[in-house]
């Protein structure tokens, strides 16, 4: 993408004034977006995008700027720019820019097989997947009254170089699918929405058909339309594996960064080695996970994509970090630094974040449930990092009486703490089931997946309309 003779040069310049560390990001992103909204295809937008940002660290602190320009000229001026920002006293400053640096290149250990290329799919036939689920959605049931089908693509190539001598030349690709319905009857509107996706290609539409996630988009809109109002007050809740793990990213995950934890804004603050969750509660983040969402071989700073141990059998065993945080707290990085594109610092994100599976069959974690409420997909939410509260809606639920599932009800939150609930949960089984998202922090939107097996609160407040 650029000369390693220019790459040095940025590199060495970026540290003229002194610091401990320069990095180079480099970026072509080739995107495709088809959106049908109101049975009609609304837009499709192809896109290009290239540029550069430069990072200096100096006195755990960042310089950045970035670029649209590759020229040498500007890439020089640029690197010329961000060491201007670094202030340091006279002794403080290790001039590396005088020091040659060898540029090594680090080779990936773990694969993302793509086997068909977006690219390779003529926009005819990704337009014709759009209106064919848009129609299927539409035709599901005549209460169906609005849909809007999102179909996105795109091809990010990396390159990253620092001035440890580290270089990384990587390409990224995605795929995207969306389906958003809305059903009305009888003065009764409800939503829902299925989304598939992941560092894969076209064959995404081989395993996970659209069809088949529209129609489950669809019927769980009108189920919902025929149900009755959720009862409120505390009660047993059991969450399926198709819950799809937003308790855990938004509850546990975003508590476990590293900048968060650095600045006391989490409250799993000085608690490692602590018993923070059940004995039967081990949660990860692993971005080494082949095709998933937030999967990769490199993190955005060049380190291998890891699978890190956050929470083993209850007990807090560490958190996310990126280089900057990293630095900060003595660790290595554990391949959690993320950027949304060039234009962006890398900070600590999550990849893919999950409650490991269990050993209780789902069915037995039903059945041994006299009483309570099956929360069968989950709807967003809102969380405090720093007590641990949450509350989130619930997209579709049902009733358990004496170990079995009845009627649907609508209108439901889960209100509570995350880890008061880490250490409530009795039961977890041995299934696993994955949902996506975009996980937005600091302006900043990263492509994400979490998970959990079912999962079983002995004791949570449940909002409804229904006393």
């Amino acid at each position: 993408m650029i000369d390693d003779r220019i790459v040095k040069q940025v590199l060495h310049e970026s540290l003229l004034n002194g610091g401990e560390f320069a990095e180079l990001f480099v970026e072509d992103s080739h995107t495709t977006s088809i959106v049908c909204e109101d049975n009609r295809i609304e837009e499709i937008v192809t896109g290009k995008d290239v540029g550069a940002g430069i990072r200096v660290i100096f006195d755990m602190r960042s310089a950045y700027a970035y670029t649209n320009d590759l020229t040498e000229k500007n890439l020089i001026a640029l690197a010329r720019r961000v060491r201007n920002a670094v202030r340091l006293a006279p002794n403080e400053q290790d001039v590396l820019g005088g020091t040659e640096i060898d540029l090594t290149v680090r080779k990936p250990i773990i694969d993302m097989v793509i086997s068909i290329t977006p690219d390779s799919i003529d926009t005819g036939k990704k337009i014709s997947l759009v209106r064919d689920t848009n129609e299927g959605v539409r035709g599901f049931d005549k209460r169906i009254r609005q849909a809007k089908i999102i179909y996105s693509d795109g091809s990010r190539k990396i390159l990253i170089a620092n001035s440890e001598g580290l270089k990384v030349e990587d390409e990224r690709i995605g795929t995207l699918f969306i389906v958003q319905v809305v059903a009305a009857d009888k003065g009764i509107i409800q939503s829902s929405h299925e989304s598939i996706g992941g560092f894969i290609g076209f064959e995404l539409f081989n395993t996970e058909p659209a069809e088949e996630m529209a129609k489950k988009a669809a019927h769980r809109a009108v189920i919902m339309l025929e149900a009755e109002m959720a009862p409120a007050g505390e009660m047993t809740a059991v969450l399926s594996s198709e819950a799809g793990g937003t308790m855990i990213h938004e509850a546990v995950g975003h508590g476990l960064e590293g900048d968060f934890i650095q600045q006391g804004l989490s409250v799993y603050c000085g608690k490692t080695g602590e018993r923070v969750a059940s004995p039967l509660i081990t949660v990860e983040d692993d971005a080494t996970l082949p095709n998933k969402r937030g999967s990769f071989r490199f993190d955005d700073e060049g380190t291998y994509s890891e699978r890190t141990v956050l929470v083993e059998e209850g007990v807090l065993r560490g958190f996310m970090y990126d280089r900057l945080s990293a630095m900060k707290g003595g660790v290595s990085s554990t391949g959690n630094g993320r950027r949304m594109s060039y234009r962006n610092i890398p900070i600590p994100r999550m990849t893919n974040t999950f409650i490991a599976a269990g050993r209780s069959d789902p069915q037995d974690i039903i059945g041994s449930t006299s009483k309570g409420i099956f929360v069968k997909k989950m709807g967003g939410g809102e969380v405090n990092i720093v007590n641990g509260d949450f509350v989130f809606e619930v997209s579709e639920a049902y009733i358990i009486e004496n170990g079995k599932i009845k009627e649907a009800v609508r209108g439901a939150t889960l209100t509570g703490n995350g880890p008061a609930v880490l250490k409530e949960i009795d039961m977890v089984g041995n299934d696993l089931g994955f949902a996506i998202g975009t996980c937005g922090k600091d302006r900043q939107g990263a492509p994400v997946s979490h998970a959990q097996p079912t999962l079983r609160i002995p004791n949570i407040v449940v909002g409804g309309g229904k006393m």
